[in-house]
């Protein structure tokens, strides 16, 4: 495999296996209750948010249940893949859109910065991003019991599960991106099994299998594999012997600037200090 450029991010994500596990789990009968959830919670933030919007894309999300959840409140839609190779640029005009959403899709972006930068080009004045990603402490306990068997059995470790973004990081790229008024926030599931293997029927029927570029190539020993789910299972089922999985759902939204959005203050500009809000406050009590 070459190397990027100097410049160019890491390819930590092989795309092109990524779409080829996508297809054969849509083939299959894919795993779709995290994206169903996710699409439902998108929709009630968008109709939080009291405005109509004409023009909507739906960038990358593996399939429709966002578009079908948003429904009738958008007049509009377009669906825009996320490119093939990071140096291809989104097919979006710049100014052209004023929603775009996305839905558990940029976790395996190799140019996570750029893409939002490209989303918030793509944004009309007073346009709404809104995204869903998986991040945080997703899979932590198939990443420790993975981890824990594969040092016993094999005497080292292999990366298995890919690297998620956390909070402030995210919450940092959308400002960096030149979003307005960004926020984030997590939405924690988690999820019973039976065991770590019907865990992972579930991962390979979301599509969401191991897509590292550093992933091993050499297949593991089942060895492994049994000793994965005894420690998954030793530490961290339930009572009734079922084991837990986290999925972490990140949030994020921010606006492309516009004249009419609140303003944070000037450095130095309060006319009441700190200490002053606090004493007047006390005195209220």
């Amino acid at each position: 495999m070459t190397s990027p450029p100097n410049n160019a991010p890491p390819r930590l994500f092989d795309r092109a296996l990524l779409r080829e596990r996508q297809a054969r789990a849509l083939r299959q009968g894919a795993a779709s209750f995290l994206l169903e959830r996710v699409a439902e919670d998108m929709a009630e933030r968008q109709r939080a948010v009291l405005r109509e919007f004409s023009d909507a894309a739906d960038i990358g999300t593996p399939d429709d249940q966002v578009r079908a959840a948003l429904g009738d409140s958008i007049r509009r839609w377009r669906t825009v893949d996320l490119p093939f190779s990071e140096a291809e640029p989104l097919a979006l005009a710049p100014a052209s859109i004023d929603l775009v959403v996305s839905a558990l899709a940029l976790q395996f972006v190799n140019d996570l910065p750029g893409v939002m930068a490209q989303v918030r080009r793509a944004l009309k004045p007073d346009g709404l991003f809104l995204a869903a990603i998986i991040g945080g402490d997703t899979l932590t306990e198939l990443r420790q019991s993975f981890a824990a068997a594969e040092a016993e059995v094999e005497g080292g470790v292999s990366p298995r599960v890919a690297p998620f973004a956390d909070l402030r990081d995210l919450g940092s790229l959308l400002q960096r991106a030149g979003f307005a008024l960004p926020v984030t926030d997590v939405d924690r599931i988690v999820v019973r099994y039976d065991n770590a293997f019907v865990l992972m029927q579930d991962l390979r029927r979301m599509g969401a299998t191991n897509v590292l570029n550093e992933r091993r190539r050499a297949p593991s020993r089942r060895a492994t594999f049994v000793r994965m789910a005894q420690i998954y299972a030793e530490r961290f089922a339930d009572a009734d012997g079922r084991i837990r999985a986290t999925f972490d759902i990140v949030w994020l939204s921010g606006w492309a600037p516009h004249e009419s959005q609140q303003k944070p203050l000037k450095p130095g500009s309060a006319k009441m200090s700190l200490a002053d809000a606090v004493k007047k406050a006390g005195e209220r009590n």
